[in-house]
């Protein structure tokens, strides 16, 4: 018996030692599971499949809501791990993907709840949010003194500052017309924030290049977030068509529409030429080379493109009434909510083995002291 117990306490102190584990190294970009649930389930929705939009926006909200009670966690009770994150050139850039989460929900809040006031609580959220992110990480990556190589430090990650820029002005184009009453100053601020995301992307991207055929290229170096150099203009694109159809009418947009329209169908040309070249390297890694199929919490970094690049081609068609790439929408939507299933299935059976493990540990605790108590009970009986 005192055996079984000891394996009992052993098994429960590994399951606790492993959510400490967890929590201790929650990676930055773990808010990339509420995009890329949120922009299927707003794809979804776009497409009429309303029922599906509606499941996935209900797993949405307490995935994000999750994943901020678990980053606050590691932030009070593991605060020198998650402080050395913000200085690290491989983790650091991740923390973007809170503000790009947060306009994600914000949309869906509009698009499926028509809530405009959570809408536009979450995007002065996510605007403060890329404020703090884009000034803390930058600068602290600036200033460090030991940094490493380009081939050590930059990967398709970093592009994760482009689409939170990109994102809050999506949500800005939707929500901010409705509470500023001078339609032309937002179309200002907000074009501008599309000006920067498209900038940083270029800056980013030319590295990202650079490091891809300059650099000895391993099938380890190939991580998921890697798709985000895709994703990133396809949101780019969501941003320009809803510059043009939410604030196409101010001053602003009207004399620069010719100019935001190019820049819209350049990101997503440039998006449409990053898939066959991500989707070749992707099977070089996998099948040439062999690398493993496992869940892995940045895989979320791999079906946010899928999906977000389904929305933005739904948006060109409306803008430029290309109805002949509607198709591309519609396949792009079942492509990112079939990875979206495979990805949540791997994180449900990681969930449900550590909840096996739980639950086996707690009931052959309670097993142990049930016969402890009958036993010290028979032993009472006896003595007396």
């Amino acid at each position: 018996m005192v055996k079984r117990q000891s394996e009992s306490h052993a098994t429960l102190g590994r399951v606790t030692q492993r959510v400490e584990r967890s929590i201790e190294t929650l990676h930055p970009s773990y808010f990339a599971a509420a995009m890329a649930t949120g922009i299927v389930s707003i794809a979804c929705w776009r497409l009429g499949l309303l029922a599906v939009a509606d499941l996935l926006f209900w797993v949405n909200i307490p995935c994000y809501c999750l994943v901020w009670l678990a980053t606050i966690a590691r932030a009070v009770f593991y605060r020198d791990a998650f402080l050395r994150d913000w200085t690290s050139h491989a983790r650091g850039p991740g923390f973007f993907t809170s503000v790009a989460a947060t306009c994600v929900v914000g949309l869906q809040f509009l698009l499926l709840r028509d809530d405009r006031v959570v809408a536009m609580a979450l995007w002065c959220l996510a605007a403060t949010l890329w404020m703090i992110c884009t000034y803390a990480i930058f600068v602290a990556l600036s200033i460090r003194e030991d940094k490493p190589s380009l081939a050590d430090g930059i990967n398709g990650g970093w592009l994760l500052a482009v689409v939170a820029t990109q994102s809050v002005c999506v949500l800005g184009c939707a929500v901010l017309p409705h509470y500023v009453a001078d339609r032309n100053a937002v179309a200002f601020v907000l074009t501008a924030c599309w000006l920067c995301g498209g900038m940083l992307y270029i800056w980013m991207i030319s590295l990202i290049f650079y490091r891809y055929t300059f650099f000895r290229f391993l099938p380890s170096d190939l991580m998921p977030p890697y798709w985000i150099n895709m994703g990133a203009v396809a949101i780019s694109t969501l941003a320009g068509t809803a510059l043009l159809g939410d604030l196409g009418d101010t001053a602003l947009i009207a004399s620069i529409k010719p100019f935001v329209q190019g820049f819209t169908i350049l990101y997503w040309a440039t998006a449409t030429w990053w898939i066959p070249m991500l989707l070749v390297l992707g099977i070089w890694r996998h099948f040439v080379r062999r690398i493993p199929l496992t869940y892995d919490p940045l895989y979320w970094g791999l079906v946010f493109p899928l999906g977000m690049y389904s929305v933005c081609t739904l948006r060109l068609v409306a803008t430029f009434e290309l109805s002949f790439l509607i198709w591309v929408s519609r396949g792009f939507a079942m492509v990112a909510l079939a990875a979206w299933l495979l990805t949540f299935f791997g994180l449900l059976s990681n969930g449900v083995y550590l909840l096996v493990l739980t639950v086996r540990s707690v009931a052959q605790s309670l097993q142990l002291t049930e016969r402890s108590s009958v036993r010290e009970s028979l032993i009472g009986g006896q003595t007396s």
